[in-house]
């Protein structure tokens, strides 16, 4: 089964095509990048397994355009993979907000895009420009089949206790305040790849997966089921990330706001743009950039990291007494996969949990698949690589199975 994964940004289309044998049995045929859509000029960057990146410029002028783009580089004669369109067997979107509708991925139908549409206001950012993307192959491939995967499905598992704030109730009836989380469709898949990769069973184990990268979550998974998550309502709430802050005193809103005259708009950059790495570090929001500064004696450049160390073992901690203990931790993303420096900084400090941590196995592991920890120990540690996209091959093709 072929599958096109679309992950559509406000200005930009991921895309990737899978070839699906089974879930895991897989080729990967091709993937690429559309950037700046609306803008003077577009560029697509295109991938064939196998072969050299290839790039092209052009008027990119809608999300329509863009993915005529992507299906046109698909069948072409020297960078394709496929012979036709007819060779895509579905289509499946990353969609950033399911809310309460949906706890899991769906078939792409009339009542499914209403859904979306009402979650718009929740993420205003990112809900319509998936919309766009489920619009544009509706235009260009009305026959084929689409299936949305949600990045907050899989935390619909949390119990009511640990996704509510202590506001008026009358909040969360009319406007459903309450904390959703995100990163699901990564939380599930390293979870359930790192038990595999140390031999426990997923839906019998208790797993901390630890997404590290410039948006950053960590979620404690009971038994195959999310049961609590840094992120809540959107995703700034939980870790120090690249520019979000992640969680401050609210009281601070407001008297920054006096203090410094700043409307709603004024403090949303502020917390979600300005803060975070960017806003201690005060020149850059990349960690690579910060662990060298550290590395050069940057004081500020320490307590990024400090603070970044602080907050992973404060969740750790947390989520292990909410699950009564730990089995295993799951380091991820741009960050926990290619930083031995803040898996060695967070492992070393883990001994009262029963956690063996092995130095000699962390050094210089990038990108891949490793167990960090000792064999006799109690509590494993893994870093495993993510692949979202996957994931919605996965979702997609089990669906179209149904």
């Amino acid at each position: 089964m072929v599958i096109l994964v679309l992950n559509c940004g406000s200005s930009s289309i991921k895309y990737q095509v899978l070839d699906m044998k089974s879930a895991s049995d897989y080729n990967l045929l091709a993937k690429g990048l559309v950037e700046r859509i609306g803008l003077e000029t577009g560029i697509l960057s295109h991938r064939v397994s196998g072969k050299d990146k290839y790039e092209t410029e052009g008027n990119i002028p809608n999300h329509t355009e863009g993915i005529k783009k992507v299906l046109d580089i698909l069948v072409d004669q020297k960078q394709g993979v496929l012979s036709s369109l007819s060779d895509i067997n579905a289509v499946g979107h990353r969609v950033a907000h399911g809310g309460e509708f949906f706890d899991s991925s769906k078939l792409v139908d009339k009542s499914v895009i209403e859904g979306i549409e009402k979650l718009c206001e929740l993420a205003p950012l990112h809900n319509p420009a998936n919309l766009l993307g489920i619009h544009a192959i509706e235009t260009l491939m009305p026959s084929t089949p689409q299936v949305a995967v949600f990045d907050t499905s899989f935390h619909q598992t949390m119990p009511k206790h640990a996704y509510m704030y202590a506001l008026p109730y009358e909040y969360y009836t009319k406007h459903k305040i309450r904390r959703y989380g995100f990163h699901g469709t990564s939380h599930k898949f390293v979870g359930k790849k790192a038990c595999d990769l140390a031999g426990l069973d997923f839906e019998k184990s208790k797993v901390i997966t630890c997404h590290l990268g410039n948006g950053s979550s960590i979620t404690a998974i009971k038994n195959g089921q999310s049961i609590d998550t840094s992120m809540g309502f959107t995703p700034l709430e939980g870790l120090i990330m690249g520019t979000r802050s992640g969680d401050i005193d609210a009281g601070i809103v407001t008297f920054i706001q006096e203090k410094e005259g700043l409307d709603s708009a004024g403090i949303n950059s502020l917390l979600n743009k300005k803060s975070g790495f960017l806003g201690v570090f005060g020149t850059s929001s990349d960690a690579r950039d910060i662990e060298s500064a550290a590395a050069k004696g940057d004081e500020r450049a320490q307590l990024v990291l400090d603070i970044l160390y602080y907050r992973v073992l404060k969740y750790i901690g947390a989520y292990t007494a909410a699950m009564g203990g730990v089995d295993m931790i799951v380091f991820t993303g741009g960050i926990g996969e290619n930083d031995p420096h803040i898996r060695e900084m967070v492992g070393t400090h883990l001994g009262y949990l029963g956690l063996d941590f092995d130095s000699d196995a962390n050094k210089g592991v990038r990108g891949k698949d490793v167990i960090l920890s000792k064999p006799d120990s109690v509590v494993k540690m893994t870093t495993v690589t993510t692949n979202e996209e996957l994931v919605i091959a996965q979702d997609t093709m089990n669906i179209l199975n149904k």
